[in-house]
């Protein structure tokens, strides 16, 4: 780790020619891979990424450097670079001082998955191998990973910050294909915490998992391909949050909001969806796949409420957005590693509970269908457009799910289906994924109870 005399150096000397602020970012992480397929580990491999990012602010302009050199000198050298680019010249040649700050842990790990005899991974993946195969003999192929991440940082800044972190994050994937000699359909488990090794006694049962990919790949290979049309749509909780995370979620990252890039730039205090819908983006939830003690800027994490009861509150600002915008930041500041640039991103998003009964949803929806499973898709953060697979659907006849279909997918615009969510569920659950954006890939939760939207297109074959 770097120590803060360093820092102090370093942001110096990012600052001798001039600029507003510059900020370290040091990491030095441990990844760990396993995955298996057709019953057979077929690779187990460690890496060790390490490296300084270095970010000057000259005016409202951000330059970034990156190296893997974390040598005094190699630091130097990288400061000596984001310096040249400098052009606001005013406060040059001014001394750091940093006082170190510490951040209570909120996401104990008990057992990290590197200090986990190789074979006691291992069986975590042969167990959900065996319990998809188990489901069908029509389950041809199951592959299954083990993937651990322990992130050393430290971040530093001008201001007179000093801090640091450790992230574990540990996660359990498994996919399964059902085939009938002519067709195929998959199905995705990929459950995972900001924990370690104990995530597997106390959250993630591999068997689970596994019966759950198979189940749900064999449910598909025997549907019949969906009708398309408008009609009412219930989405259950967990992984259906990806639609409000990306048809909704990245409209309101100020990466979308300062440039009026979003649909709902400068919509604060205005109402944007139904009164039964209440947003939140929580970086404190307890060993939450998307939560932090403190962002990629050093900011302690935060629960932020984006919309209560329709109304729109807050947007997620990191650093640099919010001295544009004239807004403090939120403690949303986030970046996939030293190689990137910090900007405001997504932690643990979700619709929060409602009051509504779950059968009572689709007991009075009159013919609709109903999306156990969300796929993937794509968006415009411009204008909330969206278009979404369900890996895992249902049709819905007077108000009783009647038989499973396949090929559907769902297509609309952010702000109308904020609008036209009618019934919001008792139930909240999670489903843990990876988010991309300019600052790379980052752990995000996205979630939901079940909820109900009166109207949606529904594509089909």
């Amino acid at each position: 780790m770097i120590s803060e005399s360093i820092c102090q150096q370093v942001l110096a000397r990012a600052l001798k020619l001039g600029g507003t602020f510059a900020e370290i970012f040091y990491e030095d992480s441990r990844n760990f891979g396993m995955s298996l397929r057709d019953g057979k580990i077929e690779n187990a491999a460690t890496s060790r990424p390490l490296g300084a990012g270095i970010r000057v602010y000259d005016g409202l302009r951000s330059i970034y450097v990156y190296t893997c050199d974390v040598t005094l000198s190699g630091l130097l050298r990288a400061a000596d670079r984001a310096a040249a680019a400098v052009t606001d010249t005013k406060g040059s040649g001014r001394d750091v001082m940093l006082a170190e700050t510490r951040f209570a842990d909120r996401h104990p790990v008990r057992t990290p998955v590197l200090g986990v005899p190789a074979a006691e991974r291992a069986a975590v993946l042969r167990a959900a191998d065996r319990a998809a195969r188990a489901v069908s003999p029509r389950i041809s192929q199951v592959a299954a990973g083990l993937i651990a991440r322990e992130q050393h940082v430290i971040i530093a800044n001008s201001e007179g910050l000093y801090t640091g972190d450790v992230r574990t994050y540990t996660r359990l994937t498994c996919s399964a294909i059902a085939s009938d000699g002519t067709e195929n359909q998959t199905g995705m488990e990929s459950p995972g915490a900001r924990m370690g090794f104990e995530l597997f006694e106390t959250r993630v049962d591999p068997e689970e998992a596994g019966r759950k990919a198979a189940k749900t790949a064999v449910t598909m290979l025997d549907a019949p391909y969906c009708s398309a049309g408008e009609m009412p749509v219930v989405i259950a909780g967990g992984f259906g949050g990806v639609i409000f995370h990306e048809a909704c979620g990245h409209s309101l990252e100020a990466t979308s909001v300062e440039p009026g890039m979003s649909e709902f730039a400068g919509k604060l205090g205005q109402t944007i969806a139904a009164p039964c819908v209440t947003a939140i983006d929580d970086g404190t939830m307890e060993n939450e796949w998307g939560s932090e003690n403190i962002d990629d800027e050093g900011m302690p994490t935060t629960r932020l409420v984006l919309i209560e009861n329709g109304v729109l509150k807050n947007y997620m600002i990191d650093r640099l957005n919010g001295l544009k915008m004239g807004m403090a930041p939120t403690g949303s500041g986030r970046r996939e590693s030293y190689a990137f640039a910090p900007t405001s991103r997504m932690r643990n998003t979700f619709i929060a509970p409602g009051n509504d009964d779950e059968e009572e949803m689709i007991r009075t929806m009159g013919d609709g269908l109903y999306a156990a499973q969300m796929g993937g898709g794509s968006v415009n953060p411009a204008t909330g457009e969206f278009n979404f697979s369900v890996r895992e659907g249902y049709l819905v006849k007077d108000g009783r799910i009647t038989s499973p279909v396949r090929g559907a997918s769902l297509i609309g615009k952010g702000s109308e289906i904020l609008m036209r969510i009618d019934r919001v569920g008792r139930e909240m659950t999670m489903g843990q994924g990876m988010c991309g954006s300019r600052s790379g890939s980052v752990p995000t939760n996205v979630g939901q109870p079940t909820i109900r939207v009166s109207r949606l297109t529904v594509g089909g074959k």
